[in-house]
């Protein structure tokens, strides 16, 4: 039987903390440390609150299932190996991405902040969530980034018709000064996987332009994009930009590559995720406040520009994210009760209290 579209489907509005202390609820009793599970909690609720609910915690469902099949090691604690004074790995023990790469991003930032920059290779790892928030924890530092991520087979190479490359993240930040920081986190396809299977949960149909059935064919129904292929923006150039992923994030750190990494919806095996960490110090070579100064005039300029006909209002990269987080941490984060429903499934299992709206 299938789900209810989402425009027949009852929206519940669900607070932040609560929503944040039932994720950590349901992890601590699937045997995630509790530093781990504030980690873990903390990013899912983030991705939430900036309207990125492909990447939040409608993914607890299939984590847990990992865990369940023992592909995913819920209690392992990442190792870090310092290589050089501004290079270092860290070995993800396969626990989840969030605590290797919040580790990875926080070593980066130290040695940023003492030789100017810094560079973590992640190996061994997990689905990680919305990388936008790998970036703002080095922005909450006063640095740039740089995050890169590869994943499971879902688009073409450019010129073919079988799932090979990840739909990777491309995500880097700098700070401000008085305006909104810069962040961009983007994929290189025409949309985030997520989104489909965001689709399929809510009984939508998808947008014809996003993926290609099994058959090569132009589909609106999710359940058969999943069984085909993700369409990379702008063609060869989406395209490569899912190598170039593979290249820093899996060859470059040991890591699976070359469409052998297995998906967070898999629970067959481990994933073998690679990530790849950069911070900057943005005062390397001009001033502080000056970067800062630089910033905001970018920003002014951008927002500021001429607009298209019809277009009301310029928004800089990442800024809808940053004013939905605003509004949702007032009214709340929506779900449909079919998604509570199955987070509370989760709660049930473990025999946690369950998700109230």
């Amino acid at each position: 039987m299938s789900e209810p579209s989402a425009t027949t489907q009852q929206i519940h509005h669900i607070k932040p903390a609560d929503l944040e202390s039932f994720v950590h609820r349901v992890l601590v009793a699937n045997n995630v440390p509790q530093s781990h599970a504030a980690t873990v909690s903390s990013c899912l609720v983030q991705a939430d609150l900036r309207g990125v609910d492909t990447h939040g915690s409608n993914r607890i469902p299939s984590y847990m299932q990992r865990i369940r099949q023992k592909v995913l090691d819920p209690s392992a604690t990442p190792e870090l190996h310092q290589i050089t004074p501004i290079a270092a790995q860290v070995d993800g023990k396969n626990t989840f991405g969030f605590v290797s790469a919040q580790q990875g991003m926080q070593r980066a930032v130290e040695m940023a902040q003492e030789f100017g920059l810094g560079l973590v290779s992640v190996k061994h790892s997990n689905h990680f969530g919305m990388s936008a928030w790998i970036v703002q924890q080095a922005i909450d530092a006063g640095m740039m980034a740089l995050v890169f991520t590869n994943s499971s087979p879902a688009l073409p190479v450019w010129g073919g018709k079988s799932k090979l490359m990840g739909v990777s993240p491309i995500a880097c930040g700098a700070p401000a000064g008085k305006e909104r920081p810069f962040i961009l986190d983007m994929a290189p396809s025409v949309a985030a996987r997520g989104k489909i299977y965001k689709a399929l949960r809510r009984g939508e149909k998808i947008p014809t332009d996003w993926a290609l059935d099994a058959e090569g064919n132009i589909t609106d129904d999710p359940a058969r994009a999943l069984e085909g292929v993700m369409l990379p923006m702008g063609g060869p150039k989406g395209s490569a930009l899912s190598v170039m992923m593979d290249v820093f994030s899996g060859v470059f750190s040991g890591s699976a590559f070359a469409g052998h990494v297995t998906g967070p919806y898999d629970p067959s095996k481990p994933s073998d995720v690679g990530h790849f960490l950069m911070a900057i110090k943005p005062d390397l070579f001009v001033s502080l406040d000056e970067f800062k100064e630089r910033m905001d005039y970018l920003y002014q300029r951008v927002v500021g520009s001429d607009k298209m006909e019809g277009v009301d209002r310029i928004y800089y990269p990442g800024e809808i994210e940053q004013i939905m987080r605003e509004k949702r941490l007032e009214e709340g984060i929506p779900f449909t009760e079919v998604e509570i429903e199955n987070l509370n499934k989760e709660a049930r299992l473990v025999g946690v209290e369950e998700l109230k709206f």
